[in-house]
Formats: C-alpha cells, structure tokens, sequence
C-alpha cells in the first residue's frame, strides 16, 4: 500500500505510528484487556490490600507478635492466600495479553512499517540523524529475557531493518495505560513533559542546548522534552536497533530533529561535558546494580560543568510502606524484570554521590502527573506550594538527580 502510494507520487512522510491498522475484533479485544489491567491493577488491588490490612496482617501479628516488616514478608504471608493467587493470574495474562492484541496488526503492516522507517533513514526530513552499529553487545539484563513479557524484548530482528517490536511496544503501551489515564489536561502529561516543565517552571534559567535520553526505545519520553526545551538537540541511545529505526520514523514525521544511536549506556562515544541535561525514564530498575553505577558515573562525565541528570524511577523501598514495596516488586518476580527490587532498596543520593556528583547536589522528589492537574496547580507545585498525589499508576512520579558543579571541571 504505502509503496503504491509512492509510486503515485505521494511525498510526505507518513506518520509511522498510524500504519497498522487494527480490525474491529481487535480494536474489541484491546479495549477488553486495557480495562481488564485497569480492574487488576485498582480495583482488584484495593481489594487485595483490604484482605491483607484486615485478614492476613492481623493473622501474622498473631502468629509471630508484630507485622510483616518488608516487602518480602508481606509476600511470604501473601503467597498462600487465593485473593493474591488469582489477582496474580490475572495481572501476568493481563500482561501477556496486552503484546498479544497488538501483533496482528503490526505483523500485516510490517512491510509497510519498514518502508517508512527506511524512508525515514533515507531522507532525514526533520534534520535527524539515526546511527546503528550491528556490532553493539546486547547486555545481558536484555537479551536474556523478554522484559516485560513483550516478545523479542526491545532488540530482537526477525528480518533486515526490522521495526517489529518497536511498532509492538508503540501500540502495546497505548493498551497497557488505556484505561488507566484520566487526563484532566488534555495534551499535556507524561513523564517527559511532566519532567521538562517541572525543570523550566523551577529552574527558569536553566536553558539546556543538548539533552540525552538513556535508554529511549521509540522516544516517547525524549520528544516531549522538545515542547519545553524548543531550542535544545535531542539526543536519544538504546541498544535495540528496532525501536531506534521505529522512533527515529516517528520523530522526522512530527518534524522534531533527534540524533538517534545504538550504544550500550555504560560506555557512549561522546566527548566529556557534551550534554546539559541527561534523562532517564523506568530505566535504571531494568539493570543490575553494578551496571547504575557505572551508567551514573558515565553521566557525570557527559555532563558540562553546570548541567543536570535526572531520572523518573519507582519509588525507593523506603519511602512507602512494606506492603506496596510488594505490591511493586511483583515484577521483580513474574514481569521478567528481576533487578527491580534490588534498585529499589538503593539510596539514590549514595549512588549519585559515588558517581561523582557533589551530594549536596543530589535529591529525590516526587512530582504531580501534568496530564491530570490544571497548569495553576502545576505551577504552584513547582515553586513549592503544594504537594504531589501518592505514587499510584501515572499519578505521580519519583524524580533522583543531581547536578554537574561548575568547580568540578575548574582546574
């Protein structure tokens, strides 16, 4: 289709995005599954936190003389009880569903899909630029595993140039959150354009010429920094070369310049003090310990004197309770992403500290989901004069950042 459309004489770059083309028993079936994980996911968990405040917390209290004091002894006393059993069930078929109702719209379309993405590379209207090395090592924390029970994870091709599991993710995260976003702000929300505001109305002076994101798949939370920052380059690395082609054909479509490369986080070829500000979104929960130190010590390098890092993650263990610690950490354990628990039990000033940064530079905050509150309230937020909702599915998210002291770079 898209090549005929070619032939014809159609010149402009499609949006890669409106390819695939679901029928009506699948667009049936994605709304089915978005409110099915709405009901495991709130209501169901509501439920099950009922169960455990008013049967299995009483019961352990008077089996052993006090409560469960972390996360994994609320699992332990958890994992016997049928509410959880089944919720469980239901969470990870709910999960596995959500790639599923998108594959069959994706794999028709995947001629088309490639073409686009090849056009993309081709021809670069917005001014991006996309870099692929086939020599890149896929890390481990990728490659073993399909995170988030998406098959092929973000990496794997099933033929040249392949888009597949980069169009899988863009349509299968719009059934993941369907259901659960209720936008009061129409346009506006997001982790990306919650964190680029948030800076802007914060730190007026702070005006970034290069922004890095680490770990970017399609680029769905690199693009919005551009609504905030219009004068800034974009930069964005992973190490799927598929979701890479994917947003970088999605990014020339809208006419935003990206510089898309396929490098793996811990060692970028980049020159010291190149960027102003380096992101992150539910990135650091994906990979070992190890591997955030050595990441973080690379953005220190990154950074020019003066510049900024900061990462929206899951809050850390100690800032919630034992029982949402293992509300959270079932994914550590059945969502195939098993160095998530371990992140959260990090202190994120220490890991900040240890990479470099200056501690009294480093912080953690929680901040409101622009999406669902009015812009007064958001502004009032920023300059201290209110406080975020709970963290609760995109209503709030956990900030941890530091920035680069101009000292440090002083001879």
């Amino acid at each position: 289709m898209y090549r005929a459309e070619k032939a014809a004489g159609e010149s402009a770059l499609p949006s890669i995005d409106s390819i695939p083309t679901a029928t009506h028993d699948e667009v049936s079936r994605q709304m089915y599954v978005s409110h099915l994980r709405k009901y495991v996911m709130l209501d169901l968990q509501k439920d099950m936190r009922d169960v455990y405040d008013s049967a299995v917390e009483p019961r352990e209290r008077a089996r052993t003389g006090e409560a469960p004091g972390d996360a994994l002894a609320v699992r332990k006393a958890m994992q016997p009880v049928n509410f959880y059993r089944t919720w469980s069930s239901l969470r990870y078929n709910a999960q596995e569903m959500t790639w599923h109702s998108v594959q069959g719209e994706v794999e028709r379309a995947l001629p088309d899909l490639i073409d686009v993405a090849d056009e993309a590379a081709e021809r670069s209207p917005a001014g991006g630029t996309l870099r692929l090395n086939p020599a890149t090592e896929i890390p481990k924390a990728v490659s073993s595993l399909d995170i988030h029970l998406m098959p092929g994870c973000f990496h794997t091709e099933y033929k040249n140039d392949d888009v597949a599991v980069g169009a899988v993710y863009a349509h299968g995260t719009k059934v993941f959150s369907g259901a659960l976003k209720k936008a009061r702000n129409p346009g506006k929300g997001g982790v990306a354009d919650s964190t680029g505001h948030y800076l802007k109305l914060k730190y007026p002076d702070f005006n970034p010429k290069r922004i890095l994101d680490l770990g970017c798949t399609i680029g769905s939370n690199l693009l919005p920094y551009h609504r905030a920052f219009p004068e800034a380059e974009l930069y964005g690395i992973d190490v799927g070369a598929p979701v890479l082609r994917y947003g970088h054909a999605r990014a020339e479509a809208q006419g935003i310049p990206v510089h898309y490369s396929q490098q793996t986080a811990e060692r970028l070829d980049f020159e010291d003090g190149y960027f102003d500000l380096i992101v992150s979104s539910f990135f650091f929960h994906e990979i070992a310990v190890p591997s955030t130190k050595k990441i973080l010590a690379e953005t220190h390098r990154l950074l020019a004197p003066g510049g900024v890092t900061i990462h929206m993650e899951l809050p850390p263990s100690s800032e919630v309770d034992a029982y949402y610690n293992f509300f959270l950490d079932w994914d550590a354990y059945h969502n195939h992403e098993p160095h998530y628990a371990a992140f959260r039990q990090q202190d994120r000033v220490v890991l900040l500290s240890g990479a470099g940064f200056a501690a009294e530079t480093c912080g953690l905050v929680r901040i409101p989901d622009r999406g669902g509150i009015g812009d007064e309230e958001f502004l009032a937020f920023a300059k201290g004069e209110g406080q975020a909702p709970e963290h609760n599915n995109f209503s709030s998210y956990y900030l941890f950042g530091a920035s680069k002291q101009k000292a440090d770079n002083v001879a």
